[in-house]
């Protein structure tokens, strides 16, 4: 039963860190176009891992992810006023490169050709 109550605060921590994120003013973390991937709660809530991944790629996220570390204190304050936690968890930040990996998947994909669905998947539902 705990486990449904952890998956919503998950997906609570996440909606809520991508607001604040684009809130924040650091040129390290405001100018880039991020995406919080995934939030790992703990089970007693004292620690949120929060992926965080950019399209431009790697780099640039590891980047991002040091201004988010330097704002933690504020974004964990944000988020104790926006979701009334009793306990907020500390959070932790870690550069992903899924956003980018995709990228590459969908390109190489179009380049073969085989991204367009309407050649493909149309024909069978056109008779």
């Amino acid at each position: 039963m705990a486990g449904y109550r952890i998956d919503r605060i998950s997906e609570d921590i996440k909606r809520e860190i991508s607001a604040v994120i684009r809130e924040l003013k650091d040129p390290r973390v405001a100018s880039k176009m991020l995406s919080v991937v995934r939030a790992e709660v703990s089970g007693d809530l004292s620690y949120a891992k929060i992926y965080v991944s950019a399209i431009e790629g790697i780099e640039v996220c590891r980047e991002a992810v040091k201004g988010l570390r330097a704002a933690s204190g504020y974004v964990r304050r944000e988020l104790g006023i926006r979701l009334s936690l009793r306990k907020v968890p500390e959070l932790r930040f870690v550069a992903d490169d899924s956003i980018a990996y995709g990228a590459r998947i969908s390109n190489t994909l179009s380049e073969l050709g085989l991204d367009d669905a309407d050649e493909r998947g149309n024909d069978d539902y056109d008779q």
